[in-house]
């Protein structure tokens, strides 16, 4: 392991190159998706080819789509710009369907109690729709997560700095515990992203952890400001 005694300082650097290139593409992912899978859900026939080709866009090797990035948004190749938009690309083909399926199992005679006290449908999406989405949402959140972290590596093989770029200079001078070095590490970080990911869902629907560890009763399914009476539509 002389190596590692030596090299902390780029491990550190790669590791903040890797973070820099995943959690921009992961909230873009999350943002942009949040919109179209709201669409998907109130418009099934077009949410049908929306979700459909969220697939196709999945199914593009990512050398091929970081070919095709460069082309299409007039970037340079060995950039963070083509790394970011090319993890977006997946992790919204990703997420998509999962957001599409937490709209959809938000429970109809919730919402009929929201439309009753007088909720507009501004009103709806943002304290019934979306908190009530948002596990469903967070689960598919932590699948974009761990999967935008592993694809970042492959930026190593177009000159992007990461953690990547220890699998391949590893290889190249037959170094093992670079090679491992990097994966152990990419692994941390995907993990510790992950626990980020569930916390940050946990704090985002803080009515169903008071509700579960209340006598034994079922988790709430209605976040209390749901419950305010609303202004009538006039937002």
């Amino acid at each position: 392991m002389t190596w590692l005694q030596y090299s902390w300082g780029l491990i550190a650097e790669l590791t903040w190159a890797h973070l820099w290139l995943s959690v921009p593409a992961i909230l873009l992912s999350l943002l942009l998706s949040v919109p179209i899978g709201w669409l998907a859900h109130v418009r099934p026939r077009l949410g049908g080819a929306l979700l459909s080709g969220a697939s196709l866009l999945y199914a593009i090797p990512a050398l091929p789509l970081l070919i095709l990035v460069p082309a299409v948004f007039g970037v340079p190749l060995r950039s963070a710009a083509t790394m970011i938009i090319a993890l977006t690309v997946y992790g919204v083909a990703l997420l998509v369907r999962s957001v599409a399926d937490g709209f959809a199992s938000v429970d109809p005679a919730v919402r009929q109690a929201a439309v009753a006290v007088g909720h507009s449908p501004r009103q709806m999406f943002w304290t019934v729709d979306l908190p009530l989405a948002v596990p469903v949402v967070a689960a598919g959140l932590r699948v974009v997560t761990v999967s935008t972290v592993g694809l970042v590596t492959i930026g190593a093989l177009i000159g992007v700095a990461n953690l990547g770029t220890l699998f391949t200079d590893g290889f190249q001078r037959g170094i093992v515990a670079e090679v491992v070095t990097g994966l152990v590490a990419t692994v941390l970080l995907a993990l510790l992203l992950d626990g980020l990911v569930v916390l940050a869902a946990r704090a985002a629907t803080p009515w169903a952890r008071a509700s579960a560890a209340s006598a034994g009763k079922a988790p709430a399914i209605l976040p209390p400001s749901a419950l305010q009476p609303g202004d009538g539509g006039r937002t």
